[in-house]
């Protein structure tokens, strides 16, 4: 294990993501557009994410959300590529396509440009697909593009790993 340089002896959770979806046997896949796989980087920095990291897609544009992910044009025409839906479409589209247990799929505004006053920039949308249910969280994060990117990264898979510590506690699980 590596030592959390902020708190030596400590796992970093990234590292408690990939124990625990080992311990589980459960695996993971991404479909990132704002951060540009820089997710699926963090994942396989760990040694043995081969065991649980599914793959990754980065999914930039609307025609590749569609014809690989499969999100729907009216939700991309309805709502934007920013939205709650393109995200839960995106995170049920790379569970689909990899047959992972986990789909996590993030999409957002990280500028400089891009923003309107009803999607500024810093609006992230993240969402996990699993078996009978999904999570999707509206965040605005602050900051200029590699640090609305970086907390997309962290706050994503500290939400791999709460439902992960959240989800292992539920009997019959």
């Amino acid at each position: 294990m590596k030592k959390n340089p902020a708190c030596p002896g400590l796992e970093l959770p990234v590292e408690a993501v990939g124990r625990l979806l080992k311990e589980s046997g459960l695996s993971i896949s991404v479909a990132e557009s704002c951060t540009g796989g820089l997710i699926a980087a963090r994942l396989t920095d760990v040694p043995g994410s081969s065991e649980y990291f599914t793959g990754g897609v980065v999914a930039y544009s609307n025609a590749l959300k569609k014809s690989l992910l499969g999100v729907p044009p009216s939700i991309l025409n309805l709502y934007g590529a920013v939205s709650e839906e393109t995200a839960v479409a995106m995170a049920r589209g790379i569970r689909e396509l990899t047959g992972s247990h986990l789909g996590l799929a993030v999409t957002g505004i990280a500028g400089p440009g891009g923003g309107t006053p009803a999607k500024p920039r810093g609006l992230v949308y993240i969402s996990l697909a699993y078996d009978d249910g999904i999570i999707c969280r509206e965040y605005r994060f602050p900051g200029e593009r590699a640090a609305v990117r970086q907390s997309t990264v962290n706050t994503a898979i500290n939400l791999v790993k709460q439902f992960l510590l959240t989800r292992l506690q539920e009997p019959g699980f």
